[in-house]
């Protein structure tokens, strides 16, 4: 009985050897496939970090022209009501 038990637990353990390489092969795999969707989600946070501060700037841009245009308008309704305002001294 003993000497089935041993060479059960023999087996078993070859078994796992045996498995063994295979593991690892198979978790370095998905080591490799997990560092490769790492370095891409990286590319793709990068690309989409860049495209967002052109938009940004671009946002910017049409804000400060709005600004000045609004600006422009202020200082010609300004002068305008000066204008009228000396006219009728």
């Amino acid at each position: 009985m003993r000497t089935v038990l041993v060479l059960a637990a023999a087996a078993a353990t070859l078994m796992v050897a045996a498995c063994s390489n295979h593991t690892q092969n198979e978790a370095a795999a998905a080591a490799d496939h997990a560092g490769a969707a790492t370095a891409s989600a990286a590319q793709d946070t990068a690309a989409n970090t860049k495209a967002a501060a052109a938009d940004a700037a671009k946002a910017t841009d049409r804000a400060a022209d709005a600004t000045a245009n609004a600006a422009g308008v202020a200082e010609r309704k300004t002068e305008a009501a000066a204008n009228a305002a000396a006219k009728q001294k």
